[in-house]
Order: structure tokens, then C-alpha cells, then sequence
């Protein structure tokens, strides 16, 4: 280990430190967090503005047992399925909360270095990770009230009685902003009195308090631990709340900032390619602050992506997926955009907040609702109560129109995804949108949760029938995303961090231009987003004369530049000077 890079460690760790903990004994902190990561004896240099990923990088998203077989740990199921029919073309795996937890579908843990004995153990997680990039969600801003913990600060006892953050009812708590309406303090009986702790998101998940440096180092403690059983990707569930003040709005402080470019410096020189991807369902302006300067997270989650595409297919016009595109900076090298159309929550409406009027969210909530949907809503500031999400299966939210269901549903599903295929960044598939699932009212009945509705269990011998039956929409869906995934794998212009231009073509199709980052490729992605016939004269692309033009997609190759590009409802095309 070179003495100077465990320096600079030291130095760096205590910089952040003295900026969340200035009246703490920061070089006491420093040590402790270091010796906890096992820094003291092994300590690499970080790939600084290094992209330690390429166009064939993408991620599927998961529960442990989102397929299941009997007799079987669902963990292994999972690694079955994925080794068989995605491995080829996916090479990135996130498996949502996989341990023991008390609700929430996992997110509210209560033993975060155990796993949920009913998927099965740290064996199959360490064999996942052995066959994939795998990625594991870090629920840093609450625990489960049922967590030892939550036990101990009941009983006045360590460790756990001073982990939650507390705060009085006559406290001033009008500023804070959340994504729930339920109360946001938690009354309860310790055996030093009653006291008020502090729940973001519901009374079971009760919130850490980061203002105790033990808190912090129990982290660190859980992030070494995930490190060694094979986890590369650190994904930081609604950090955006982490730091919290009576008396301001509790999101995005800037301690909470800085406490994720701390936990980024510890594990970079801990696994120079490990990955953190920050989970903010914010504002867009407020989520791309995660980025930092380069220096904070690898990668921010686009939230903005999946209601834009939404809007733009059920109305037919994409002139603010546009000028939202055009608004967005080109990711740093050394990080990149994660995205995605749908997740085991649902559609979030916050991000779009700012670009979408109050008339256009309500347009498309009414459409998602008339195909199905159901909507979940939160409380602002000053106590309106406005939608969260929309909560639906991607496969179902495009059965059609603002004006009603269509015949287009499978074309429209496959252009959406196409354009989060190309589009700059890595792609993350929910597993329920690879494989086409429909709403599950059942689950909703069974839970009175709304997200429910696309948390559906497959059972596997069920899913293979599906995937073979060629007139079934999942074998359909199935086979054209993995088609398409073969081929952007093969594309550099395709590179998470390769160049895009905004083509302006007319708001009825979405178009960028793709270069590699070593401008041997060029790519045309442009989206049909109606269900009308859309033509457009080459030449208005400005494609290079001297060269052959091919589509990608369907083969086609485009010589002479005169001619017209003639698109059917929700057709696209990838056109490149260089296929491979």
C-alpha cells in the first residue's frame, strides 16, 4: 500500500468530516472510518474522471423473488433465469432489499447484514455477484421499527439509543418537504418518557439521525461488509433526506452532500470500480446536484425520463421531452445517467414538476387511471396534496392515447424503450417491463398499496410457458428487448459518455444524434411518437452524402440522401455510418 495514497485518504476523509462534524474530533472519526473499511491495510487510488463503463453495460432490476420455483430459494431462481436468458445481452443485476424487513416490500430493514431466509442466504447473493455487476440498495435514511436498534433506543440502551432523530410537536415543521401525508412524528414510550421520532416515509420506518457520527460509522461498517460478499454497486435509497434540521425543509442539505462524497472517497479506495448511484425522486434540478463536481455520486437515477417518454406517447407530442433533453448537461466523465421507465415504485411526478404544467400531469394521471392506474399522493409544504406517482405497469401504461385505447400497445412499449436504449447513459430494465407483466390488482387487494400493482411473483415453469408461446405479448416483448439490447451492445456511439445533439425534426417524433467517444461512430436515433404515419426528407437530417446510412433496427440501408424516411405509427430507426 503506498503510504502517500492512505495520506491523501486521511486528509480527504477529514476534510469531509470537519464540514459535517465541525465541533467533533474529525481526525478520531477519520481513523475510526478508515480502520472500518479496512483502509489501514489496503488502500487503492480511485479512478478520478475514469468511466469504468461502456455501451455494454446495462442492469436489470429486481426482487429476490420476482420468480420463484418450488422447492427452490428464490435467489437461486433468479440466478437461474438470468444466467439462461439475460446474461448475454444484461451484465448489470440489482436485487431490491433482500433483507429481513417488516414492510415496505424490503425497504424498511430490520437486520441489514442478515439476508431474508426466504430467498436464501449470503451464498446465492455471493454467486449473483459472482456472475454479474451486482447491485445492492442501501437504505441509509431509516431503519424498521422492529430493528434491534429501534429496540434498543425504546430501552435507553447502545446501540441504538441515540441513533433516531427526534423532535418535539411544538417544533416549527411546516418547511419540510416528504413524499407522504402521513404524520411525520412518531410518538413513543422509551423508558426515559415519551418521545417524538422522526418518519419521513411511514411510522415504520423510523429515521436515523447522521447528527451521531456512530450512525455514520454503522454504514460504513454495512457498506465494507457488502463490499466482501461481491456487491459493486451501491445504490442510496432516498438519501436526499438524510440530513434533517427543525426548521428548514430536511432535503438536499448540504451536509447530506457531503456525506455522500464521503462515503464515495471511502468506498472508491476500497474498489476503484465500485459504483454509487443516488436515489433522489426530486425535481430535476435538485437530482442532478447529486453529480457534484464529478466528486459526489457516479450516477444519478433520470427520473425525469419515464413520465417525459409517458407524455410524450400518450399525447403524441415530444416538445417537452425536447426541451427537457436540451436542458440536461452532458454527464462528466467518471459518471453517467441511469435510466429507466419503470421501477418497483411507480411513475414519479416531482421530477416533471417545473416542465410539465399542472394540466398536463393531470392529462396524463387521467389517462394511466382510465388504462388501470392508481395514483399516490403527497403533501407539500403549505398543505396541498398533490399526485407523488402513478402507479402501473409500463406494458400497460401504453394500451394507447390520451383519446383512448389503440391497436399500437406493443409498438409504442418497444419505441419508449428504444428511446431509453440510446439515449445517453446506461439502461435499467424493471423486470417486469422485460417481461411485459400486466397490472396486479390482486397484489393491491392483498396489500392496500398502490405500488403493488407491478410487483407481481412469476412463477418460473408459468413464465417459461409465456416466453415460449410465440403469440404471447411477453414472448414478444421478451425477444424484440433483448434483440435490441444485442445490438446496442456493439455500438461505441452507444457509450454511456458518448457525445448527443437534440434533433429538431417536429414535436411528433423524438430524434438525437449519438458520436462515440472516439468519433469513429454516429448514430441517428430518431422515435416516431404517434399513431400516425410521419415522413421526413433525409436531407433534413444533415446525414454525411459519402457515406451509406444503416438502420440498425431493420436493416435497411439508406443511399441515395434525396429520398424521404417514411415512419409508421411508433417505428424508429438507429441510423449509423459504421454498423457492427
Amino acid at each position: 500500500m503506498s503510504t502517500r495514497i492512505q495520506n491523501e485518504l486521511k486528509f480527504i476523509v477529514e476534510t469531509h468530516l470537519q464540514f459535517i462534524y465541525p465541533e467533533l474530533d474529525h481526525a478520531a472519526i477519520a481513523a475510526e472510518l478508515i480502520d472500518v473499511m479496512g483502509l489501514d491495510a489496503h488502500c487503492l487510488k480511485p479512478l478520478n474522471h475514469e468511466s469504468a463503463w461502456d455501451q455494454r453495460d446495462a442492469f436489470v432490476i429486481t426482487y429476490g423473488d420476482s420468480i420463484k420455483r418450488e422447492g427452490e430459494p428464490p435467489l437461486e431462481t433468479l440466478k437461474t433465469f438470468y444466467e439462461q436468458e439475460l446474461k448475454s445481452v444484461i451484465n448489470g443485476v440489482h436485487i431490491l432489499p433482500f433483507f429481513p424487513y417488516s414492510s415496505d416490500d424490503g425497504f424498511s430493514v430490520i437486520d441489514y447484514l442478515q439476508v431474508n431466509q426466504s430467498l436464501g442466504d449470503w451464498e446465492d447473493i455471493e454467486a449473483l455477484a459472482q456472475q454479474s455487476n451486482l447491485m445492492s440498495d442501501l437504505v441509509v435514511n431509516h431503519c424498521s421499527s422492529r430493528s434491534l436498534w429501534f429496540d434498543n433506543f425504546k430501552n435507553c440502551k447502545d446501540p441504538g439509543k441515540d441513533y433516531f432523530f427526534e423532535a418535539s410537536p411544538s417544533d416549527d415543521l411546516s418547511m419540510v418537504v416528504r413524499p407522504r401525508t402521513s404524520p411525520l412524528l412518531r410518538e413513543v414510550e422509551t423508558l426515559e418518557g415519551t418521545k417524538h421520532v422522526w418518519c419521513t416515509f411511514s411510522h415504520d420506518q423510523v429515521d436515523l439521525n447522521f447528527a451521531n457520527p456512530k450512525v455514520l460509522i454503522e454504514i460504513v461498517r454495512t457498506i465494507k461488509f457488502y463490499l466482501d460478499k461481491g456487491v459493486r454497486t451501491f445504490r442510496l435509497d432516498a438519501v436526499a433526506f438524510v440530513w434533517k434540521e427543525v426548521g428548514n425543509s430536511s432535503i438536499n442539505h448540504p451536509k447530506t452532500h457531503e456525506i455522500v462524497r464521503l462515503l464515495r472517497s471511502l468506498i472508491e479506495h476500497q474498489n476503484p470500480n465500485a459504483i454509487i448511484i443516488t436515489e433522489t425522486n426530486i425535481p430535476n434540478h435538485e437530482n442532478l446536484s447529486y453529480f457534484g463536481n464529478a466528486n459526489e455520486a457516479h450516477a444519478v437515477y433520470n427520473f425525469s425520463l419515464p413520465p417525459l417518454v409517458l407524455h410524450a406517447m400518450v399525447t403524441g407530442n415530444s416538445q417537452y421531452l425536447k426541451r427537457w433533453q436540451m436542458s440536461m448537461p452532458p454527464a462528466q466523465d467518471g459518471t453517467f445517467y441511469f435510466n429507466f421507465l419503470a421501477s418497483h415504485d411507480g411513475i414519479g411526478l416531482r421530477p416533471v414538476e417545473g416542465q410539465l404544467s399542472d394540466e398536463e400531469i393531470g392529462t396524463m394521471v387521467n389517462t394511466m387511471q382510465n388504462f388501470g392506474g392508481r395514483v399516490s399522493w403527497r403533501s407539500t409544504a403549505i398543505g396541498q396534496v398533490k399526485p407523488y406517482e402513478i402507479n402501473i405497469t409500463y406494458f400497460d401504461a401504453m394500451q394507447g392515447t390520451q383519446f383512448g385505447p389503440d391497436q399500437w400497445q406493443f409498438k409504442r412499449f418497444i419505441c419508449a424503450h428504444a428511446i431509453m436504449m440510446s439515449i445517453e447513459g446506461i439502461p435499467a430494465f424493471y423486470i417486469h417491463s422485460l417481461l411485459a407483466t400486466n397490472n396486479y390488482y390482486e397484489g393491491i387487494e392483498h396489500s392496500g398499496q398502490n405500488r403493488t400493482i407491478n410487483r407481481f411473483k412469476w412463477e418460473l415453469d408459468a413464465l417459461r410457458n409465456k416466453l415460449d408461446d410465440e403469440a404471447s405479448h411477453h414472448h414478444k416483448v421478451f425477444a424484440e428487448q433483448r434483440r435490441l439490447l444485442a445490438i446496442r451492445c456493439k455500438q461505441s456511439a452507444f457509450h454511456p459518455n458518448a457525445t448527443q445533439f437534440t434533433l429538431h425534426l417536429g414535436d411528433q417524433v423524438f430524434g438525437f444524434w449519438r458520436q462515440s467517444p472516439k468519433r469513429t461512430q454516429s448514430v441517428f436515433c430518431i422515435h416516431n411518437v404517434t399513431n400516425e404515419t410521419v415522413t421526413i426528407p433525409l436531407s433534413s437530417i444533415n446525414l454525411i452524402s459519402m457515406e451509406t446510412w444503416t438502420d440498425l433496427n431493420s436493416g435497411t440501408q439508406y443511399i441515395d440522401q434525396h429520398r424521404d424516411l417514411v415512419l409508421q405509427p411508433y417505428d424508429f430507426v438507429w441510423l449509423t455510418n459504421k454498423p457492427t
